[in-house]
């Protein structure tokens, strides 16, 4: 998997709301705009974020929490935290 490819949209969802909206209204036409903005992304990429719990990124984006990505440590711990177990 592309962390960096990961990490471009995981910035994106956390710094524009509009674009979160978006997503968890619709995630693959979402991911499918940002593949047209040229963010590339295999079907392991697409399968992770379709799965990942949409309550994540509006807790990271409204409380301020440290969700970066520029931590390799944290942005694991957050991958396992991220997906829907229901």
């Amino acid at each position: 998997m592309s962390q960096q490819t990961v990490g471009i949209i995981i910035d994106k969802l956390l710094s524009d709301e509009d674009l979160r909206i978006r997503f968890v209204v619709d995630r693959m036409e979402t991911l499918a705009e940002l593949y047209l903005r040229g963010v590339e992304l295999r079907p392991d990429e697409i399968d992770l974020f379709c799965r990942t719990d949409a309550r994540l990124w509006f807790w990271c984006a409204g409380t301020g929490a440290n969700c970066s990505t520029e931590d390799d440590h944290h942005v694991s711990t957050n991958r396992r935290g991220m997906y829907d177990e229901s």
